[in-house]
């Protein structure tokens, strides 16, 4: 079993959390993880030569930040204050964001205002995760219907299956997820992508009525529908980042 250490990088006033892995291996890798950037090295190096590996990986990382605008993204968490803008799907909205003397965390939207009241007894640590939800919530229940709607279109054009339930939920984990009852779960990260990245997952959820696998069958269902779907899934992998509250 490999040892592993975690320090932090930072570039331009972003700290990158970086693991440095020492393991049974050969070669020397680095990649993006969903925390950190991960550097695989051989346990048989000495000290010497993993400080000159973490020097590289550092000048990496700092190619990354340069060249990758997706890259800073997906390591600067998203703050949000009061009378901060927000844009989503072709609307233009403000954020009011009030503290009170409540017992819980509650959002609305009234006109072009997303109004955040939240309640002075919560730990202020949890107040940004607080709101991220919140914003889930009310902009999941505001576009609902109208991703039902291309959920039902696209499924009574190509599928023929029937739909149960259809929700928006914040996942992180997946884009979305079919049971074998029917039930169409999907991300409400879906809400910042293009609308064809979300036809792209609802297709994809939906050829999974037919084969809850992901099987040469599975794929050709999915390609019969949409031939140029790897580009969509190249999107989301590139995009991840972009697509968090």
């Amino acid at each position: 079993m490999g040892k592993f250490i975690d320090t932090l990088h930072t570039v331009q006033g972003v700290s990158i959390p970086l693991r440095i892995h020492t393991e049974r291996r050969s070669n020397i890798r680095i990649a993006t993880g969903k925390d950190r950037v991960n550097l695989r090295l051989p346990s048989s190096l000495n000290r010497s030569d993993i400080n000159k590996y973490l020097d590289w990986a550092k000048d990496w990382i700092n190619k990354q930040m340069a060249e990758d605008k997706s890259f800073q993204s997906k390591y600067t968490p998203k703050s949000y204050q009061s009378g901060d803008p927000f844009h989503m799907r072709g609307e233009d909205f403000v954020l009011s964001i009030v503290e009170e003397d409540r017992q819980s965390h509650t959002a609305k939207i009234k006109g072009n205002v997303i109004q955040i009241k939240l309640s002075i007894h919560d730990n202020k640590r949890h107040t940004q995760k607080a709101i991220k939800h919140l914003l889930s919530r009310v902009l999941s229940h505001r576009y609902l219907p109208v991703i039902s709607d291309r959920v039902l279109e696209l499924n009574k054009e190509y599928f023929g299956k029937e739909i149960k339930n259809i929700k928006l939920k914040y996942t992180t984990s997946n884009w979305g997820s079919c049971s074998s009852k029917g039930n169409i779960n999907l991300s409400s990260r879906l809400l910042f992508a293009p609308q064809d990245v979300i036809d792209y997952v609802i297709i994809h959820e939906l050829a999974h009525t037919y084969e809850m696998n992901h099987s040469p069958r599975f794929w050709k269902l999915v390609s019969d529908v949409m031939p140029n779907y790897k580009s969509k899934e190249k999107w989301l992998k590139e995009n991840t980042a972009l697509c968090n509250f």
